[in-house]
């Protein structure tokens, strides 16, 4: 998007007047040339894609999911077109805790046709404040900003992976040319997890780490990772159940054990009705179970996770296990109690599913790692470690399930 700067340096500059009086033929924003997006949502001034439908929104899900799910990870643009100058404009919303550390703006990724080409940062956008004490949340609006892509000549594949938190509301595509949506037969992978799936502390849109391993191995993703917010709810597996998949894999533990919803009575069954949800609608396709990442501060301690106050007081995000772990017997859950329910659980459903299968995630980021690539909140892998995991996940996961195209 837009040439004389470097994929790393680049951010958009608000265009004025004279550049409204020049622009390009509007296309439209239909359902066609999105990936990765349940539906859109169409608003007074253009499209909002959101990762869950709108009847799951009206099913009593809590604020953290309804913020989760309408911040597009793994959603992108995709579309065929010989113009060799396209416009987007877009107004994101950011979050941010009213007194703590500021989250970087999203950054934006552009694959031109299958290449990685340019990265960037909206300008502007609301921001919306929330008070860790009371809840409350104030809104400070902001305006919207305009990012360009120039083409070389003749037909092209563009890919505008959408950042992963903040929610982005796309008000209007350009461009000089012919512009129609692409013909994907792609192997589709669905994933479900937590903040780590969605992309906390990755650096970019195609950072995280689901993205890092469907563009390596040429999936077609659908990501829903939702930060806080991986409860195992019924309606997410049904979303899961109607949704075309070659394999479905799921991430589960770190958010019931941070939020301290489960104990060991409740948790095995709710995996269970997931499953048997999943196989409603994917009698065949490959289920791969995957246990949490290791997490230092929630192996052996319980939750509930809280945000370390000795970090915040000094404007840094850390993390801490405020559990018991000698409430471990009694029916509390660390990750090493998750990862032993998860394993026997697959063991025995296996015995009459042969295409479930468990992944140990201490496989795809484990303690030697978090010796390498230290968790700088304590809970979240930084951009090293995503890249490292959505490598490993494509032999252990993706290669090993998905047929072949």
């Amino acid at each position: 998007m837009n040439s004389g700067h470097s994929t790393e340096e680049y951010r958009m500059d608000q265009k004025g007047s004279d550049h409204d009086a020049r622009r390009l033929p509007a296309v439209e924003l239909g359902d066609a040339l999105f990936r990765g997006a349940a539906e859109l949502e169409r608003t007074a001034t253009g499209v909002v894609p959101h990762r869950l439908p709108a009847w799951v929104r009206t099913r009593g899900a809590d604020g953290q999911l309804l913020m989760a799910e309408a911040q597009p990870a793994a959603v992108r643009l995709a579309f065929l077109t010989d113009s060799t100058a396209v416009e987007l404009d877009v107004l994101p919303t950011r979050f941010g805790f009213r007194g703590g550390p500021v989250r970087a703006d999203g950054v934006y990724d552009v694959d031109v046709d299958g290449a990685h080409s340019s990265r960037f940062t909206a300008e502007g956008g609301n921001r919306v404040w929330m008070d860790l004490q009371t809840g409350e949340q104030t809104l400070e609006p902001g305006a919207a900003s305009t990012l360009r892509l120039d083409l070389p000549p003749g037909r092209t594949r563009v890919d505008i992976w959408l950042p992963y938190a903040e929610t982005t509301e796309l008000r209007q595509l350009r461009a000089n040319g012919a512009v129609g949506p692409v013909g994907d037969d792609r192997p589709v992978w669905v994933h479900y997890g937590s903040s780590i799936s969605q992309g906390s502390n990755a650096a970019t849109a195609a950072g995280i780490w689901p993205v890092v391993a469907a563009r390596a191995a040429g999936t077609d993703v659908v990501d829903l990772g939702f930060s806080g917010a991986a409860m195992l709810d019924p309606f997410v597996a049904r979303v899961m159940r109607d949704t075309p998949a070659d394999l479905l894999s799921l991430k589960i533990g770190i958010n019931i054990v941070g939020g301290d919803v489960m104990r060991r009575r409740a948790f095995a069954p709710a995996v269970h009705g997931f499953l048997d949800t999943l196989r409603e609608g994917h009698p065949d396709a490959p289920i791969l179970v995957v246990s949490p990442l290791y997490c230092g501060i929630h192996e052996e301690t319980p939750g509930p996770g809280a945000f370390d106050p000795e970090a915040m007081a000094v404007g840094e995000t850390r993390f801490i296990a405020t559990g018991d772990a000698g409430e471990r017997a009694a029916g509390r859950l660390a990750l090493a109690d998750i990862r032993q329910i998860l394993r026997d659980l697959v063991a025995e459903r296996a015995a009459d599913d042969p295409n479930l299968h468990y992944l140990d995630g201490r496989e795809l980021y484990g303690p030697e790692d978090a010796e390498r690539f230290p968790m700088p909140d304590r809970l979240h892998p930084d951009a090293d470690a995503h890249r490292l995991v959505g490598e490993r996940f494509v032999p252990l996961g993706l290669e090993r399930f998905l047929p072949a195209r």
